[in-house]
């Protein structure tokens, strides 16, 4: 399908505006306050479907920036013809209409800067949206390098993100979805030092997860990866085990802890495996923490007498008391976002009057 966008052409003959046109920037998605886990991991993106979700995006908007974590995922979009929800769902072939927010111009900018700034994230303050919004419109930028507006909007999000964190003090303990699953273990087993920690996936944030778990004081770590030089590498670098894939359920009866944070594209545990692996340690139960969208321990697994499954959605009281300790640091970090925000509406103004007086220019010209 190709939609009829107006062209330059239809820019310069349109009758002069009696206000700035607004600002062509929309952002649609869903997230861990509209939608759970069940419905995210539904709009999840699969390396293997990235190229297809963009191509059908790209027809609906000139320039698209995908924003996809574990707890949400957002298309921002310059250009825009039509409705986003439809571009969305066109996208993931499914209906999710009423899981999904839109936000248009102003309003979708602050949203933009508050979601860089950790402030919309599942744990307040947390440091990894950062580098997701930053990858994000670095990939954007590779598709459409001529993106002005999208780059400008993305710059100031990420500056406004970083001064949230540099002058309110939100992020001076560093917290993440990852540390909140390692304190999610202690709160169930105590004294981690004693416990073997397993964890399935070997990319950024099974590596902040075993991170965390080093410093809880676990001291057996078992990595295990799909590809087994990955899981090599991760375990090099911060100390552990490595397992290929293909043997989990022969060293799951050793874990305490499983820490699932991987994208692989169906369940690699089952209940019968997790209840095979409880037979051979009759009197340990086995915490079982999956951070990963789509999940990848089945959901079955918490029928299993002596398992305990918990996804993102179960961190929802450490992320309360998270939130409790950082209250205070809040309304100086809204305003960061305000006065960034409103620079960027100052920019906006000022470009459109340039525009408009390049158009009467070449109006009079062509007289």
């Amino acid at each position: 399908m190709t939609l009829a966008c107006p062209t330059a052409r239809a820019f310069l003959a349109r009758p002069r505006a009696a206000h700035p046109a607004p600002l062509d920037f929309a952002v649609v998605g869903l997230n861990h306050q509209t939608a759970p886990v069940e419905v995210r991991e539904r709009a999840a993106v699969r390396a293997s479907d990235e190229a297809a979700i963009l191509a059908t995006l790209s027809r609906h908007a000139a320039g698209v920036m995908l924003l996809a974590t574990c707890n949400r995922t957002e298309v921002y979009l310059t250009g825009l013809c039509g409705d986003p929800v439809r571009a969305f769902e066109d996208a993931w072939g499914d209906s999710l209409d009423e899981y999904l927010y839109v936000y248009r111009g102003d309003a979708a900018v602050t949203h933009l800067y508050r979601v860089a700034a950790g402030l919309d994230s599942l744990v307040i303050g947390e440091t990894q949206i950062q580098g997701q919004v930053k990858r994000a419109w670095q990939a954007a930028s590779e598709r459409h390098p001529g993106g002005k507006l999208l780059n400008k909007i993305a710059q100031g999000a990420l500056a406004a993100g970083k001064r949230v964190r540099a002058e309110t003090g939100l992020s001076d303990k560093v917290v993440s979805v990852s540390s909140a699953a390692v304190e999610l273990a202690q709160a169930a087993l105590g004294d981690l030092t004693s416990r073997t920690a397993l964890i399935i996936g070997a990319g950024e944030t099974a590596e902040l997860t075993l991170t965390h778990l080093r410093a809880a004081g676990v001291r057996d770590v078992i990595v295990v990866n799909r590809t087994e030089a990955r899981a090599r590498q991760l375990a090099e670098k911060v100390g552990g085990r490595v397992c290929a894939v293909e043997y989990l359920h022969e060293v799951l009866p050793e874990a305490d802890v499983v820490i699932a944070s991987s994208a692989a594209p169906h369940h690699v545990l089952h209940g019968e495996g997790v209840r095979t692996a409880l037979e051979d340690r009759p009197s340990r139960p086995m915490f079982l923490i999956d951070i990963s969208v789509p999940r990848i321990l089945d959901p079955d697994i918490s029928g299993v007498p002596g398992a305990h499954l918990y996804n993102l959605d179960d961190l929802t009281a450490i992320v309360s008391r998270n939130l409790q300790s950082r209250r205070d640091a809040l309304p100086h970090a809204e305003a960061i976002i305000r006065e960034a925000a409103s620079d960027l509406a100052r920019w906006h103004l000022t470009r459109e009057a340039q525009l408009e007086r390049q158009r009467r220019e070449q109006l009079a010209a062509s007289n």
